[in-house]
């Protein structure tokens, strides 16, 4: 089932302001989805830390939103409870696994929704689509995570433009790229200046 595009539901479960775009509140972490989205950044499922704060990349160690300003894609450095502003600056969040949390080789097979990904993606039509991490991109292609380079893909997913990047949870920290993400960071910036620019060639 799609998640209602209602803009804002508060509930009691969710931080201040937080947008319940789920529409019945199935989802750990809600999406952060709307139209008109340069880029949409897919997760895989919440940490338990993430589940509990009911906020996207909440466990301190995470460095997930030191990057998105350390690259420019946010303006200021956010805190985890701060996700419901990322459509100012043209960012969605969403996971493949909304409705489990945990590492992901814990995760169970059905919790993987791939479909439901690819659903939304369709109906809300983002430029880019950028998973971050291996697994989850692997989860919803139907590919090993050997066979996924960093960076842009020569593929695309549901006609968006995609990226593959290096996970920013502590679990990966000695294998954690800066570079795939400053790449990301500056194909968004050119979409900014020229939303009509053509779809990036990947590097070969």
């Amino acid at each position: 089932m799609i998640p209602s595009r209602r803009n804002v539901t508060t509930t009691t479960d969710l931080p201040p302001g937080a947008p319940d775009l789920t529409g019945s509140g199935e989802y750990l972490v809600p999406d952060v989805l709307r139209p008109g989205l340069t880029l949409v950044l897919v997760g895989t499922a919440p940490s338990r830390i993430s589940a509990a704060a009911r906020a996207y990349y909440a466990n301190p160690g995470n460095r997930f939103w030191r990057t998105l300003h350390e690259v420019g894609l946010t303006p200021q450095l956010l805190l985890p409870q701060e996700y419901p502003r990322l459509p100012e600056f043209g960012i969605g969040l969403t996971d493949v696994a909304k409705r489990h949390s945990g590492v992901d080789a814990a995760l169970p097979g059905h919790a993987w929704a791939p479909d439901e990904l690819r659903a939304k993606l369709r109906a809300h039509r983002p430029r880019l689509v950028a998973f971050t991490s291996k697994r989850g991109a692997a989860e919803t292609l139907g590919v090993s995570t050997g066979r996924l380079p960093y960076g842009q893909q020569p593929q695309t997913l549901e006609d968006c433009e995609l990226w593959v990047l290096p996970s920013t949870s502590p679990l990966g920290q000695t294998h954690f790229q800066l570079a795939p993400w400053q790449a990301l960071a500056a194909r968004v910036q050119e979409l900014r200046g020229n939303p009509d620019a053509p779809d990036g060639v990947p590097a070969s």
